[in-house]
């Protein structure tokens, strides 16, 4: 048996409509064959009785039947299922007279649920054969059917608004679900994103670093030792960035990324012209600038071939060039999760070679003003 809480057993659409509440509900409608039985034995004796009895017992158990049938989704048994129950029912009528109107308010019931489109039409004509017939047929000595008709009216309404409850549950199990699933993606493109910009320039400083100390440790250098400490330095630094972004709580600073693409510069050999402070970025663009800082030089060093990079902020934009000669053959991840970054806050990323030669990345966000007069 599953456990009350489970994602099986508290989200399955299909729990309301087929679960426990429909089977007390389908139950429940067995009390009006029993109240025609007590109209059998009002007007009924002897053999017409034990006939009546019969019908009666007949008519709950096709109608057991049809309900189980309908539940496993036979959709033709649907249709079906009310030929015997009519059957039943007319046949139920000399013995039970106007009781056996509460065996149609089963039937009708049963057919507003299922066939919802003709529902008003349905119950407003069983309702009237409820009231006129027990009228028209003199030998029964009986008035209108009110309490009949009013007995099939409000079951019917009652068995309608519990299946617009339970499609409206199932909407909004079915709703939470898909809700559940896109966050599920959302997050593991966010993972995935971030991953490729965390480890794209962690691996490429240690990359360019494990050079550069090899070829000091070939020429003797005593400088090979500190390299190869800050290798190790930035790969445990790596692996802490690596958990944090499966736990969603990394952080980027625009400070911080000048500080570690200086550094990354130099270890490759290319002449850094980075700003000194970052003080003419808003707090709300560091860390987006932040990740543009990130995947700008991290592609300067795989792909430029330059001499000389050069970062330019402002309070609206940030932009890496560099006076190289190489450029990424195609845009890859980082640069489709940069702009990604950039759009959702409302800004746009350009990229391509420069006419003075080199290759250019430059994001550009609007401020508040700009985007109100826009």
């Amino acid at each position: 048996m599953e456990a009350r809480g489970t994602p099986e057993a508290s989200d399955d659409p299909q729990r309301w409509s087929q679960g426990w509440r429909r089977t007390v509900l389908a139950t429940g409608m067995l009390a009006y064959p029993a109240v025609t039985a007590v109209g059998i034995a009002q007007y009924s004796s002897g053999a017409a009785r034990v006939a009546g009895d019969a019908v009666v017992a007949v008519f709950c158990v096709a109608y057991v039947l049809a309900t189980i049938s309908v539940a496993r989704g036979n959709e033709r048994t649907r249709s079906l299922a009310f030929v015997p129950l009519t059957v039943l029912f007319l046949a139920a009528l000399p013995f039970a007279h106007e009781y056996a109107f509460f065996l149609c308010t089963v039937i009708i019931s049963f057919a507003a649920l299922h066939w919802r489109r003709y529902a008003a039409a349905l119950i407003g004509g069983g309702a009237l054969a409820a009231v006129v017939v027990p009228w028209l047929v003199r030998p029964w000595h009986s008035g209108p059917g009110w309490l009949e008709a009013v007995a099939l009216v409000f079951t019917a309404l009652t068995v309608s608004a519990f299946a617009e409850i339970a499609d409206s549950n199932r909407a909004l199990v079915e709703a939470r679900a898909e809700v559940a699933r896109l966050a599920q993606l959302t997050e593991r493109d966010r993972i995935a994103r971030d991953l490729h910009d965390l480890l794209g320039q962690s691996l490429t400083v240690i990359t360019v670093k494990s050079g550069l100390a090899r070829k000091l440790a070939t020429a003797g250098s005593p400088r090979a030792v500190d390299e190869i400490a800050e290798v190790e330095q930035l790969s445990r630094q790596a692996l802490a960035d690596v958990r944090a972004a499966v736990t969603g709580y990394r952080e980027v600073t625009l400070a911080g990324e000048l500080a570690c693409g200086r550094e990354l510069l130099r270890a490759a050999g290319i002449t850094p012209e980075l700003p000194a402070s970052t003080e003419s970025v808003p707090p709300d663009r560091q860390e987006l600038f932040g990740w543009a800082v990130r995947e700008g030089l991290t592609n300067v060093v795989r792909h430029a071939r330059a001499a000389r990079c050069t970062v330019t902020l402002s309070p609206t934009s940030a932009e890496i060039a560099d006076d190289g000669t190489g450029a990424p053959a195609a845009p890859g991840n980082g640069l489709t999760g940069l702009r990604e970054r950039v759009a959702a806050a409302g800004g746009r990323v350009e990229a391509g070679p420069r006419e003075s030669g080199g290759w250019r990345l430059k994001v550009t966000v609007p401020a508040a003003d700009e985007d109100g007069a826009a």
